[in-house]
């Protein structure tokens, strides 16, 4: 028994919608990919879903900005104004810049010089005998500042020290002058106490029984 026509209308339940997207979508996306490779064609497929999450493909000879250019150019429509299209050519300027720092920085780590010219790698040698210079005149100026640091800490714990030393010098002789006051009032109270009070030799008892 054949398979029952499907109504194409949307999908209420939810579950069933997220569903019928993955599937459908894989579906063409692995078309867009079979019709690339067998009819060497330039495809490019943008699928947004109702949550806004993009999906896309675009083939191996091409990209989404081409074959949006070759639209504009065969359709006659315009999809970006002046200012857009001297915004993509901003970022494919940026984009070359960045590819060629990236062969630079390969280049100065030693990797793929082999299909370099002598004078390519002379260029290359200034330059890495230039940053090693300017390297070591960075370390040279970090030692001179960490000895620097060094003597000023080494002086602050010498001003700290004369402090302390002078600071303990004082409290011992608050120490002594308070002592020493102490021992001058004991000696001016006894010195002071009426004769009554002073200690009386003890006498022997007169009035013994006899």
């Amino acid at each position: 028994m054949g398979r029952g026509k499907i109504e194409i209308k949307r999908i209420e339940n939810s579950t069933n919608r997220q569903v019928t997207y993955s599937k459908r979508k894989g579906g063409i996306v692995k078309k867009a990919k079979e019709i690339s490779v067998l009819c060497d064609a330039q495809v490019s497929l943008v699928i947004f879903s109702s949550a806004g999450k993009m999906s896309e493909f675009c083939s191996s000879s091409t990209t989404l900005v081409k074959l949006l250019d070759g639209y504009q150019k065969t359709s006659g429509k315009k999809l970006w104004d002046a200012k857009h299209q001297h915004l993509s050519n901003e970022v494919d300027r940026i984009k070359k810049e960045n590819d060629n720092m990236q062969i630079k920085l390969r280049h100065l780590k030693g990797e793929d010089i082999t299909s370099l010219h002598p004078k390519e790698l002379m260029s290359i040698e200034d330059a890495l005998q230039n940053g090693l210079t300017g390297v070591r005149a960075k370390q040279m100026d970090f030692l001179k500042m960490l000895k620097e640091n060094e003597r000023a800490m080494e002086d602050e714990n010498r001003r700290l020290n004369y402090i302390l030393q002078h600071q303990q010098l004082s409290m011992d002789e608050s120490t002594r002058e308070m002592e020493n006051g102490h021992h001058r009032i004991g000696r001016d109270y006894s010195a002071q106490m009426p004769l009554t009070f002073r200690v009386q030799p003890i006498q022997p008892n007169l009035h013994h029984d006899k």
